[in-house]
């Protein structure tokens, strides 16, 4: 029975892995895309960046392969899929730093899809990383920190662009888990990283879209869990006019890389090519526009 959740606390239980022992997963559109970057196997986007789970939904061409699970290489116990470095009952909370916390700023923002493009609300992440040093606190819960999906299957986490440690990339950790679902647990990477080439853990299908903005950074990412859903005549989810003044941006439109909207009259640039939905306006999807 998968754990009970309450705001002080995260499920971990051993057997709610989301792979049975031996099984391999399909590598889905995403992850082709996304190995690019890598190997340059499969077109990217117009806006140069790679695909997110939410540009396939906006098409509609058929279910989502889940997200796959990432093996730390070094967990003792390896069902868990974890890390050594992993702490049960992080705080709920969606910064992990303050004003005074040194390192890059970074801002990693997403959706949490199932397997037929419909976004999960309430959905449990739980991520934990090392600081800009490369040190993870075993102590307290510097850090580390979960918390839920708004109604859009969206999340939103402030931190910092994680320190290196010998032997591995730049990532951050996090478990994944649909209300009354089993857990994926997986990692975060980061594109254009030199250690991305020798990290014998690191996979393509795991990079996050990655921007400077000012002194810090944004990424973005989309989780797909392996939650079984019917389709129904709003998915994604039900477009509907814009209703705030100055606001040329409209639900249902195609935009090309470039292109330019007004938003609560605020004007916005095109960063990638994407058909829009609601819920995806242009304040909310820095991945998708720069204000401008």
């Amino acid at each position: 029975m998968t754990p009970q959740m309450d705001n002080n606390s995260t499920p971990h239980d051993p057997a709610a892995s989301d792979e049975a022992p031996g099984e391999r997963r399909q590598i889905s559109r995403k992850g082709l895309l996304k190995a690019a970057l890598v190997a340059s196997a499969a077109p990217l986007l117009a806006g140069g960046g790679v695909a997110l789970a939410r540009d396939a939904a906006s098409t509609g061409n058929g279910p989502l392969a889940p997200t796959p699970e990432c093996d730390d290489g070094d967990d003792p116990t390896p069902p868990q899929m974890e890390g050594p470095y992993f702490k049960p009952n992080s705080p709920r909370r969606t910064s992990l730093v303050t004003s005074s916390t040194p390192g890059v700023p970074l801002t990693v923002s997403g959706y949490v899809f199932g397997r037929s493009c419909r976004p999960i609300s309430g959905a449990l992440l739980d991520f934990w990383q090392a600081d800009t040093n490369g040190a993870y606190d075993m102590a307290q819960f510097n850090f580390r920190g979960h918390q839920y999906t708004a109604a859009d299957g969206s999340f939103s986490l402030t931190t910092i662009v994680p320190g290196l440690y010998p032997g591995r990339t730049r990532h951050i950790h996090v478990k994944a888990q649909a209300p009354g679902g089993r857990i994926l647990t997986t990692q975060l990477y980061f594109p254009n990283e030199p250690r991305n080439n020798t990290d014998a853990l690191f996979d393509p299908e795991l990079l996050m879209n990655v921007r400077n903005v000012g002194n810090g950074r944004q990424g973005s990412f989309d989780f797909v869990l392996d939650v079984a859903q019917t389709p129904g005549p709003s998915d994604p989810p039900t477009t509907k006019p814009p209703t705030e003044p100055g606001t040329s941006w409209a639900s249902g439109t195609s935009y090309r890389a470039g292109d330019r909207v007004t938003y609560g009259g605020v004007a916005y640039r095109c960063l990638q090519a994407h058909q829009a939905i609601s819920g995806w306006e242009p304040p909310n999807v820095p991945a998708l526009w720069e204000r401008g």
